[in-house]
């Protein structure tokens, strides 16, 4: 007599292999999917989600960054290290080439350019035609994005409508789209920060240096900690400190990477990856709500630009 084991799988087994389901149905359905990588924690578990999926194969689809050009020259460098040592193409387009089109106008020299990636990357995805972008967004890191399905259908303006989605009853995912509408797919979008971190431990995945506790100069700027003096991967140095301005130098880490200008760091000692699932265990602030300085603009500010074309 056969006796047949049973086996349960562990909550980061269950949440990969659902990753992992959702990377192959865009995979599957779309012609020209793309899958974003900015360098930044939630896209490094993305990468590890599809190297299970589709190894040892290539992947199905090219990596693509949109660059601000005022993004940290840590997570710049590791984005292209870690690309390279994957062997998998990686597309670069920028804010500031659509600066010089003429098609982003920054209302300062020193405006976030954060949200003007939208723009940018719909010029990108009308370039290649893409017909799906994967994204890291999670559902747990602003309430725009919990509103959100795994697949999200944008209309052929990038435009994302709250009222207008698909039903996904039992796991079933539609991605098809009529030409120049597209489909943005979030894989990792039941994970939490802490799934997020768990699995980088699990995995043993490399992250650039700056999500660890390092010194660093700030200011208290907005009611926010800002880093200044932040050099640039071609020179610049980014945030100088205004007048009247005390810099301090402090013991922080990143929880979140994005546009310098609005970006801030978080007071912390936590030097390696077991000591950031403690610390984040604790935490009572979303990663967003404590470093995006751009969700604090007003109570929409995420659901407006999502419906502009952001990610």
């Amino acid at each position: 007599m056969t006796t047949l084991s049973k086996q349960t799988l562990s909550h980061l087994d269950w949440l990969e292999a659902e990753a992992i389901h959702i990377m192959r149905e865009v995979a599957g359905q779309c012609e020209r999917p793309v899958l974003l990588f900015s360098g930044g924690k939630d896209s490094i578990c993305m990468l590890r989600v599809a190297e299970k999926a589709f190894r040892p194969g290539k992947f199905p689809f090219p990596l693509m960054h949109i660059d601000t050009g005022h993004n940290y020259k840590e997570v710049v460098d590791f984005r292209d290290k870690r690309a390279a040592e994957l062997g998998e193409r990686l597309i670069v387009r920028s804010v500031e080439d659509s600066m010089k089109r003429g098609t982003v106008v920054l209302k300062s020299a020193d405006e976030s350019r954060n949200k003007h990636q939208a723009v940018t990357l719909l010029e990108a995805i009308a370039e290649f035609e893409f017909d799906a972008c994967i994204g890291g967004a999670r559902r747990d890191e602003e309430k725009a994005r919990a509103k959100e399905r795994v697949m999200s259908f944008r209309d052929e303006f990038g435009s994302w409508d709250p009222k207008n989605q698909r039903p996904e009853l039992w796991s079933l995912y539609n991605a098809r789209v009529h030409r120049g509408e597209n489909i943005r797919a979030f894989p990792i979008s039941n994970w939490t920060e802490m799934d997020v971190w768990q699995y980088i431990e699990r995995e043993k995945l490399e992250l650039p240096s700056i999500y660890f506790s390092h010194q660093r100069d700030v200011v208290m700027r907005g009611g926010a900690m800002m880093p200044v003096n932040v050099q640039l991967a071609n020179g610049e140095i980014l945030n100088v400190p205004k007048a009247g301005e005390e810099v301090i130098n402090q013991t922080v880490r990143f929880r979140t990477v994005g546009d310098i200008p609005c970006t801030a760091p978080v007071l912390s000692d936590a030097d390696t990856v077991e000591k950031i699932v403690i610390e984040t265990a604790t935490t009572t602030i979303t990663e967003r709500g404590a470093t995006r300085l751009d969700d604090q603009t007003s109570e929409a500010s995420m659901e407006q630009r999502k419906k502009e074309g952001y990610f």
